[in-house]
């Protein structure tokens, strides 16, 4: 009764969400059993369970959140598009600057290792000082690097200027995930976490406008004065919207769990005038931070995070299954698909029997562009599901129960690169280049935003060294796939490379989906009684120890 009277006392203000779902012993098996007094979505107590502060980021306004994820996923995709945009670039930089197509991609693989590499340092970072410091500080980077490149008149400063932005904007692997984590409950992670992978994905069709960049009077330098403006845009948005998400929940949960705090819980409820109760249980409740006050630049420094500590730990999750299997995917997407695609398309589009012009070297993204819009209604496929599933299972929720609707990106991806492969080897028509292009990025955008919210389902309290590991590993398996394509089709052919070798390793790796719905919380369960789940269960207790 009290918590109904409370609630109508506070109409007017910020409603306080409450609920008492729990993890189980297993990591990623959640009881969002509703109990009186609950707040819940479709029959589940929500989760992670917020704390009665209005300053917890779980409490934030729903217009605050979705404000947060429009700019990072923006920040996505700006980081992504100036990585993969100057494609069409290649045979133009050989060129200029006297090199071979070969050495002119490493203009794209080595930005692209130093990308993933960037969370190596970053993640730690930004658990240390807050989101918000690190985001501004990459995006300073970001900006800064983007203007060397606009600026570069050879080779190695050209080189240069281009890690020095996509390790900047790196961190916006990461950030995306953890802020999603921060602000979203349980049941909104799959939409959410797929929302920034369509910025991400999004960013391919940038070797469009790229490409048509090279008939103006500033060549392809205007693709980073673009870039560079938006990034200067989204930067001045950032400062002003994106709060600090590092919040204690676990300190101010004990708080109100305290002695004293219960005893006066225990007297406010003893009274026999509601109103009164209702005064004195409101007034434990912290006021809202102002607007002005969120603009500081800086976040909440933890003491108990060690960077150093979460470093080294972070290597420990390669041998995680669900972590390894995130890291595989999307390696292999954005290094057989991206790298492979953008690198391939241009020469041949370009000779014999197509002969198209350069300005059209780039509209290859088109087909994933496609690709991708058909298959974002599919976003929010996987929470759909998991509730479904949830709640046919008396409330207790499995990280597996989003995984079936992954069964026809399965299947269709590798098919993909088949059609691909054989179109270049065939020189058949080109729109096949488009099918193909189309087909692998549909079914990659499953394994995109379903592969990453099962790992962060199944280890949610360790999200953040988990991320370090994916966002290292991936990066360093699209360069080790990416880096010679080159060289390798020309040795033994697009469709032996293309459609053989890259489709082989590519349905290996989806074919995993089976392994994991079926013995996915086997896989869970044993994992968390191995010396690797006593060390990931320690975080906070190693976080506290000194290096």
């Amino acid at each position: 009764m009290a918590r109904k009277l409370v609630d109508e006392s506070r109409s007017h203000k910020t409603h306080l969400v409450r609920s008492h779902a729990h993890e189980e012993d297993i990591p990623g098996t959640v009881n969002v059993q509703t109990i009186e007094g609950d707040d819940a979505f479709h029959g589940q107590a929500l989760f992670p369970v917020p704390a009665e502060d209005p300053n917890d980021p779980l409490q934030w306004s729903r217009p605050k959140k979705i404000m947060i994820l429009v700019i990072i996923c923006g920040y996505s995709f700006l980081g992504n598009a100036a990585l993969l945009g100057p494609g069409p670039y290649l045979t133009l930089w050989s060129q200029l600057f006297n090199i071979s197509p070969a050495d002119a991609s490493s203009l794209i693989s080595y930005p692209n290792l130093a990308y993933g590499f960037s969370s190596f340092f970053l993640v730690p970072l930004y658990l240390k000082i807050g989101r918000r410091p690190v985001m501004l500080g990459s995006m300073l980077a970001f900006i800064a690097g983007l203007a060397g490149c606009s600026q570069a008149n050879d080779f190695g400063g050209l080189m240069t200027a281009r890690i020095i932005h996509c390790f900047g904007a790196g961190v916006c692997e990461a950030l995306p995930v953890q802020l999603v984590n921060d602000i979203f409950f349980l049941h909104e992670r799959g939409k959410h976490i797929g929302y920034y992978t369509f910025g991400m994905c999004f960013a391919s069709m940038a070797t469009i406008p790229a490409a048509y960049m090279l008939l103006t009077q500033y060549s392809w330098r205007l693709f980073f004065y673009v870039i560079l403006a938006f990034a200067c845009g989204l930067f001045i948005l950032a400062f002003l919207f994106v709060e600090e998400s590092s919040y204690d929940r676990q300190a101010h949960m004990n708080h109100d769990s305290s002695p004293e705090r219960s005893n006066e819980v225990i007297t406010s409820n003893t009274f026999e005038k509601p109103k009164e109760s209702i005064v004195e249980e409101a007034t434990g409740i912290p006021a809202r931070k102002t607007f002005m006050s969120t603009l500081l630049p800086w976040g909440r420094i933890d003491p108990k995070v060690h960077v150093l500590t979460l470093m080294w730990r972070s290597f420990t999750y390669f041998l995680v299954p669900q972590v390894l299997w995130v890291i595989t995917s999307f390696g292999i997407i954005i290094g057989l698909g991206a790298l492979a695609f953008n690198y391939v398309f241009p020469i041949k589009i370009m000779a014999p029997p197509y002969n198209w012009p350069e300005a059209s070297s780039g509209v290859q993204s088109l087909g994933s562009l496609i690709g991708f819009l058909l298959a974002l209604p599919f976003t929010s496929s996987s929470d759909r599901l998991a509730g479904y599933l949830t709640r046919r299972n008396n409330g207790i929720r499995e990280a597996e129960m989003r995984l079936g609707v992954m069964l026809p990106g399965m299947i269709i991806g590798p098919i993909g690169l088949l059609v691909f492969g054989l179109t270049a080897e065939l020189n058949l028509h080109w729109i096949g280049y488009f099918l193909g292009g189309g087909l692998t990025s549909f079914g990659g955008y499953f394994y995109y935003c379903f592969t990453l919210a099962y790992a962060v389902d199944s280890y949610n309290t360790n999200t953040s060294e988990m991320l370090i590991a994916i966002n290292v590993g991936k990066q360093a398996v699209s360069f080790g796939l990416g880096f010679s394509v080159l060289e390798w089709v020309k040795e033994r052919g697009y469709a032996a490379i293309i459609a053989g070798a890259f489709g082989g390793v590519f349905l290996a790796n989806n074919l995993m989906l089976i392994v994991f719905m079926l013995w996915g919380k086997r896989i869970r369960r044993f994992m968390s009684t191995s010396w690797l789940g006593n060390l990931h269960g320690r975080r906070h207790e190693d976080n506290l120890a000194t290096l």
